[in-house]
């Protein structure tokens, strides 16, 4: 597994469909988690992003869906992805979770996560 690969496994872990937030499908429907897709090597942590989108009127299920990450997160007080050449060491980022709103539709919840990662590789 290369290190999208391992992004990828860590998001849809949640039970969500994850796509790449550059690479949202025109038929995506909610709810679903986007992420950022960044990579680096040892030494060098860099932020990691996800956002979890539900179309409700209420926060509850989209923060029950954030309290999940968190818990997974939390768990270790990190989260370790196996890789084909090393590990992605995730934590926490602060905050580690943000409402946002959507001005086009009100109805749309989204909930932004931070998160750090290391790439346990050497390249």
């Amino acid at each position: 597994m290369d290190k999208s690969q391992g992004l990828q496994s860590f998001w849809e872990r949640f039970g969500l469909p994850a796509y790449d937030e550059l690479t949202v499908p025109d038929n995506a429907v909610m709810p679903y988690i986007t992420y950022s897709n960044v990579t680096d090597s040892l030494g060098n942590p860099v932020p990691l992003t996800g956002s979890i989108w539900y179309h409700s009127t209420s926060w509850a299920e989209i923060s029950q869906k954030a309290d999940q990450i968190s818990e997974h997160v939390n768990l270790l007080g990190f989260a370790l992805v196996p890789l084909d050449n090393g590990y992605i060491y995730i934590t926490k980022g602060n905050p580690f979770a943000q409402r946002m709103s959507d001005d086009s539709d009100s109805m749309i919840r989204r909930i932004y996560i931070n998160l750090m990662a290391e790439y346990l590789t050497q390249f």
